[in-house]
């Protein structure tokens, strides 16, 4: 019997991950994701360290990069490099990840703004008499108001 202590098997690790086995394998295949360990009998084994990759690829892949560049973000485990190189490869890496997620936080200010900006003009659609529908291009202008309503309004109505 083997002893694989502090190693857990693809299925747990895949549960604990919250991803599947084929998903894992996949990242194994592109070389984003290696096993510790394999049995005599070809069973994977993941240290539980190695969640924290999974899941920084399951984030940057929620920023929008593709596999592919997550790969090239997070390939920094060659051994011919030097020590100097590697601490240099990951701070551009860390400083790239911090970019991407600062630009994600803008888009989703601007977000917030508009959804805003709809919520007070609601407001004051809710004091109009007129229903938004065809007959009055949706309300576009107001009616009201004569003016564009706000992005994240016109959208819906």
């Amino acid at each position: 019997m083997m002893k694989n202590q502090g190693l857990m098997k693809i299925g747990d690790f895949a549960r604990a991950s919250d991803t599947n086995l084929r998903t894992l394998r996949y990242y194994e295949e592109l070389g984003l994701l290696e096993p510790s360990k394999r049995s005599e009998g070809g069973f994977r084994y993941f240290r539980i360290v190695d969640l924290h990759r999974v899941r920084m690829i399951q984030n940057l892949q929620g920023l929008g990069l593709s596999l592919e560049e997550v790969g090239k973000l997070i390939s920094h485990r060659k051994a011919e490099e030097d020590h100097s190189a590697t601490i240099t490869q990951v701070k551009q890496s860390l400083n790239r990840q911090a970019h991407l997620i600062k630009e994600r936080q803008n888009q989703l200010a601007d977000l917030h703004a508009a959804i805003d900006e709809a919520l007070l003009k609601l407001k004051i659609c809710a004091t109009c008499e007129h229903t938004p529908c065809e007959g009055n291009n949706w309300c576009e202008p107001c009616i009201m108001t004569q003016r564009s309503l706000p992005r994240a309004l016109s959208a819906l109505f």
